[in-house]
């Protein structure tokens, strides 16, 4: 089966590889992300958990109440770090939003399910401590780049009550995910990174939001570059079609964009990408009222 071919799943998910100028796409991430963090407050590398890569920035609110955004990067589980993304909260901020960007440890050190349970402690932890940076823990966004894309979805599915009764069931109010994985079963078998991430059958079926029921509370909205390849965008139309139209009421494909560029879309008033980031965030009004 052509699916299960090794260079054709390689082209397929090999986004680097696809995008031969993506350093240049990376090392202009770390600059803006750098000026970010000089040019705004910012409290960085607060721990929430006891792990060394369990570490937090935050961008704290100018006014208490404000929604809670977390944006959770990407690297296929294995790359990259929240520093390199600073630059993602300059816009939410700018609108009203305090923003936390958690770290995570990294494959092969660590499995992919093993990642979704820091975040899940990640998330647990903001919406505690969200009051300490003047946001309101009941207004809980999460938005995710790539792997980080996966990551939100999974933190929309989650069952909080069962893993913390003290938590409430509607724990995340929305995610954005931007140029997702959401079936992992491809990536046990694609050469470029199967030796890395190690996926069984058994993460697979845990940890593939689009091998999970619906989750009962929230929504999601799901984009993807239009420049992206065939399986890229099948991934994202996947889980509107699993999840339902009540769960993803927004599912697009963005002109112009390939994986890079589709996220920097992200932090650029006036494109599809941002606005519909903003309306998530702090609905019509796209901005605190």
């Amino acid at each position: 089966m052509a699916r299960w071919r090794g260079d054709w799943l390689d082209r397929m998910y090999d986004a680097r590889a696809a995008v031969p100028q993506h350093p240049l796409h990376l090392a202009r991430w770390a600059e803006a992300s750098e000026d970010a963090r000089a040019a705004h407050p910012c409290v960085l590398d607060v721990p929430y958990g006891d792990d060394p890569s369990e570490r937090l920035d935050v961008f704290p609110a100018d006014e208490p109440g404000a929604p809670a955004v977390v944006f959770i990067h990407g690297g296929y589980w294995r790359a990259l770090d929240k520093a390199d993304h600073s630059f993602l909260a300059v816009p939410f901020r700018n609108a009203g939003a305090c923003v936390f960007v958690p770290n995570y440890a990294l494959c092969p050190a660590v499995t992919i399910p093993d990642i979704v349970l820091q975040l899940v402690r990640a998330l647990a932890w903001i919406h505690r401590h969200a009051a300490d940076y003047g946001a309101d823990g009941r207004r809980l966004t999460v938005v995710g780049h790539s792997a980080g894309a996966h990551l939100a979805a999974m933190m929309l599915a989650c069952r909080w009550r069962a893993w913390d009764p003290a938590l409430p069931p509607h724990l995340v109010r929305g995610v954005m995910a931007i140029s997702g994985l959401f079936d992992l079963e491809p990536l046990m078998h694609a050469p470029f990174i199967r030796d890395t991430l190690r996926l069984t059958p058994e993460d697979v079926a845990r940890a593939s939001p689009a091998w999970l029921p619906p989750p009962r509370h929230g929504r999601a909205f799901v984009v993807v570059g239009a420049e992206e390849s065939d399986e890229f965008r099948r991934q994202t139309q996947l889980l509107r079609r699993v999840w339902g139209e009540r769960a993803v009421p927004v599912c697009e494909t963005i002109p112009g964009c390939q994986h890079f560029s589709v996220l920097e879309e992200l932090s650029l008033p006036g494109t599809r990408v941002h606005q519909l980031a903003m309306t998530l965030v702090f609905g019509p009004r796209g901005h605190r009222a």
